[in-house]
């Protein structure tokens, strides 16, 4: 081969290697440092702490783990006959504070019958019976409201369309008002969640198409930004007892970016594809057609 040839060749073959090699490296370089996507995304979803608002045994559990329920369905009963007895004893309070309530109306109204036979100080008393009858009463029709308030809620309900899920609720457990009884994943406000870089923050924007792929899925799901977080903990500083700021004294040269939590709507998925609240995503956020990022 003519030896000019041959170092022609060589010398092709060489910038050709070169010209890749820069041409790989400013792909990735772009791919990792300025476009928009990250490893680091999660399906979640809010959960409601369901909880009882009287106390009691559980007397019935209408439902069971990883049941999809809709808003108003029934999970479990809180000692209803306890509660329904206490509704009784309201009504049979009501009855006694009226009948005296009736007795002091009609002594008040006997002294005004008598006029000055009935001496001052005894009317008087009469008149503050009859308005102690009446507030008792009052009280009394307030406990069975109380009562009938008390009833209603035994029966705990679902508020949200969700999914029961690490239910270890059985009948004959004690619960405590207030007391978290389950936990019913919102399936209402299930999203993806990615965590960018502060430095690719300047490329998203609300609005922008994203695509999203859970890990052991190779499917595709489209979305949208929804959000972006208003703010994250500052691990750089902290509170003083004397409410003054206490700023970390060093700073490491290496500084790492901060993960911004960015929201994404799913706004299109594949059948069959499973939502699960923690699941790990890839989000990518697409640029507009034309867009210049």
């Amino acid at each position: 081969m003519n030896p000019i040839l041959s170092a022609f060749a060589r010398w092709v073959v060489t910038a050709t290697i070169v010209l890749l090699a820069i041409f790989v490296a400013i792909w990735l370089w772009k791919r990792y440092e300025t476009e928009p996507w990250t490893r680091d995304g999660h399906v979640r979803a809010d959960v409601v702490r369901v909880a009882s608002d009287v106390g009691g045994l559980i007397t019935t559990v209408a439902v069971h783990d990883n049941q999809a329920v809709r808003k108003g369905d029934l999970l479990f009963v809180v000692d209803m006959p306890r509660y329904a007895d206490a509704l009784g004893q309201a009504d049979a309070t009501i009855a006694s504070a009226q009948a005296k309530l009736d007795q002091a109306r009609k002594v008040a109204r006997r002294d005004l019958a008598l006029g000055d036979l009935v001496a001052t100080e005894t009317h008087e008393a009469n008149v503050a019976q009859e308005k102690t009858a009446e507030a008792s009463v009052q009280a009394a029709i307030a406990a069975k409201q109380t009562a009938e308030l008390n009833v209603h809620r035994t029966a705990v309900r679902a508020s949200v369309n969700g999914i029961v899920t690490n239910l270890d609720l059985h009948p004959g457990d004690f619960v405590a008002p207030g007391a978290q009884a389950l936990a019913l994943v919102d399936n209402d406000s299930i999203r993806v969640e990615g965590y960018f870089e502060e430095t690719k923050l300047g490329r998203i924007h609300v609005g922008d198409k994203a695509r999203i792929r859970l890990m052991g899925d190779a499917r595709d799901m489209e979305g949208h930004v929804d959000s972006i977080t208003a703010g994250i903990a500052d691990d750089q500083s902290k509170g003083t007892a004397n409410q003054l700021l206490a700023v970390d004294p060093t700073f490491s040269w290496v500084r790492l970016a901060q993960r911004i939590p960015v929201r994404i709507h799913v706004d299109r998925m594949p059948a069959g594809t499973q939502l699960i609240a923690g699941r790990t995503a890839t989000v990518t956020i697409l640029p507009e057609p034309g867009a210049h990022r």
